[in-house]
């Protein structure tokens, strides 16, 4: 498989900023790598909860992880502070793939990239169905 180019802020619709915690770093003293699949999560849903596209609690239809994937090209470690870039890669009848990247602040350039796809279910069945019209159009505004 080929090396991803790396991507840059321009590639995003959304930025979401998080601070690094101590517990984060590992004992090579940089954040481990399954933080990064923590900070995809936080930025998606963060960016669903912040339109009123998804209420965890109450909506009937909810968002599930059905695939992940992350190439890293930098490390960084506690204290910094990264931002997450988000995009709508791909935008089907029950399924979003989330173009993601990891960028430490002021940086242009991405030190880790990939992408997260969720599948909207029926929180009773949990079976595919499609992705209610509000939601869709909260995902419309950050599709490339």
């Amino acid at each position: 498989m080929a090396r991803p180019t790396r991507s840059t802020r321009a590639d995003y619709r959304h930025m979401t900023p998080i601070t690094t915690r101590w517990c984060d770093n590992d004992v090579f003293a940089h954040v481990n790598n399954v933080v990064y699949y923590q900070w995809f999560d936080t930025a998606v849903t963060g960016y669903l909860l912040a339109t009123n596209a998804l209420d965890p609690l109450h909506s009937p239809v909810i968002t599930l992880v059905v695939e992940t994937r992350c190439s890293y090209f930098e490390s960084t470690s506690f204290p910094d502070i990264i931002e997450v870039g988000i995009a709508i890669q791909k935008l089907g009848t029950s399924s979003m793939t989330y173009q993601i990247g990891i960028f430490k602040q002021g940086q242009d350039v991405a030190i880790a990239q990939g992408y997260l796809i969720h599948v909207a279910v029926e929180r009773a069945t949990q079976t595919p169905t499609p992705i209610p019209a509000h939601m869709r159009a909260v995902l419309e505004a950050i599709q490339i």
